[in-house]
C-alpha cells in the first residue's frame, strides 16, 4: 500500500505530462534539489538521467521510501525559516517545487529563500495547478467549490494559481519565467465533472475560445531576476504561441483528413459517372443498331411491296378486304 496519495510511478514517454515537462526543464547531469520530494519518483526519474537529486520531504515515511534515490535529505516542513540551511549557498543547478507551492500557507517566503541555493545560472522549475480551468470557472457558476482527493481543487491545497498571479508571485520572489509551458484538459473534462447541457451554449463557447480555460497546470522554469524583466513577458507569450501553433496543426490535420474524404467521394463520384457515361454511350449505340435495323427492315419491305408479285395480288386484296367488310 502506498504511503501517499501522491506516490504515483512515472511512464517514459510521457513528455506532454507535469512530470514529463519537469524533466525537461531541469535537463541532465545537474544538481537537483527536489523540494516536497514525496517518496521521491520524480528523483528517481532525475537520476536515471545522470541529475545528482537530494530532497526535502514533510512526511517521514515517505521520505524514507525516497531516501535511496537522493544524495541529501531533509525531512521537515518547508515553511520552517532554517529548513534549507543543510544546504551550502549556490549547491544546486535546478530547484523543483512539483506540485508543491499550492500545498503551503505561505509559498512566497519559502520560495524567496530558495534563492541562495542556486549556482550561478541556476534555475527554479514550478508546476502549479490552474484553478482558472474552464471546469473550476463553470463550477463556480453552478455554486460549487468543491475539493476533491487530488486534482485542480485537492482537499490540500490552501494557495491558488492562475496566469496573472502567478507571474506577480514569481516577481514578489525574485524570479523571472524563461520557459513556461503548460498541460491541458478539455472543458468538461476534469476530475471536477461539470456536466455541458447545465450551461448555457454561449457560455461554453466564451470559454471555449479562451486558452487559459483549457490549461490544467503551468510548468515553468524561473531564473533569478537579476536577468532581463522583459524575458518573463517573452516565456508566457511563447507558451501561446506554441498552444496556438499545436491547435493550428491539429486544424491542419483535420483540414487535411477532410480533403482526403473529399478526394475518395470525388474519385467515386468521378468512376460513377464513368461507368454512367458509359451505359449512356452504350444504350446510345444500342438505339443507333436498332434505328439502323428499322430503315433495313422498312427498305426490305418497301422492294418486296414493289415486286411483281406483291403488284399483282394487290387489288385482288382490296376487293376481298371490301368483300369481308
Amino acid at each position: 500500500m502506498s504511503v501517499s496519495k501522491y506516490d504515483i510511478e512515472l511512464t517514459a514517454g510521457e513528455d506532454q505530462t507535469s512530470h514529463g515537462l519537469m524533466q525537461a526543464l531541469v535537463g541532465a547531469n545537474k544538481r537537483v534539489l527536489d523540494v516536497g520530494c514525496s517518496t521521491g519518483y520524480l528523483a528517481k526519474a532525475l537520476g536515471e538521467r545522470g541529475n545528482v537529486v537530494s530532497g526535502i520531504e514533510y512526511d517521514p515515511a515517505a521520505a524514507e521510501k525516497a531516501r535511496p534515490f537522493l544524495a541529501q535529505l531533509v525531512v521537515g516542513d518547508l515553511e520552517d525559516v532554517g529548513i534549507y540551511d543543510e544546504f551550502a549557498d549556490g549547491a544546486f543547478d535546478v530547484v523543483v517545487f512539483g506540485d508543491v507551492l499550492e500545498h503551503l500557507r505561505d509559498p512566497l517566503p519559502v520560495l524567496r529563500r530558495a534563492r541562495r541555493l542556486l549556482a550561478p545560472g541556476g534555475s527554479v522549475v514550478i508546476s502549479v495547478p490552474n484553478v482558472a480551468h474552464g471546469d473550476v470557472r463553470l463550477s463556480l457558476l453552478a455554486g460549487r467549490f468543491d475539493y476533491r482527493d487530488t486534482g485542480l481543487l485537492d482537499e490540500t491545497h490552501v494557495r491558488f494559481f492562475t496566469r496573472r498571479n502567478l507571474d506577480r508571485f514569481l516577481r514578489e520572489a525574485g524570479f523571472t519565467a524563461v520557459d513556461v509551458r503548460s498541460t491541458t484538459a478539455p472543458l468538461f473534462g476534469t476530475e471536477l465533472q461539470p456536466r455541458r447541457e447545465d450551461y448555457a451554449a454561449d457560455v461554453v463557447a466564451a470559454l471555449e475560445a479562451d486558452p487559459d480555460a483549457l490549461i490544467y497546470q503551468f510548468v515553468l522554469q524561473a531564473a533569478p531576476d537579476d536577468a532581463v524583466q522583459a524575458e518573463s513577458e517573452v516565456a508566457w507569450r511563447l507558451m501561446d504561441t506554441q498552444r496556438e501553433l499545436a491547435a493550428a496543426r491539429q486544424a491542419a490535420a483535420a483540414t487535411e483528413q477532410e480533403l482526403a474524404q473529399v478526394r475518395s467521394e470525388l474519385d467515386r463520384s468521378t468512376q460513377e459517372l464513368q461507368r454512367t457515361t458509359d451505359a449512356l454511350r452504350a444504350a446510345e449505340s444500342a438505339r443507333e443498331q436498332a434505328e439502323t435495323a428499322r430503315r433495313t427492315a422498312e427498305e426490305e419491305l418497301e422492294r418486296l411491296y414493289e415486286t411483281k408479285t406483291m403488284r399483282a395480288v394487290r387489288l385482288p386484296r382490296r376487293v376481298y378486304g371490301r368483300l369481308r367488310r
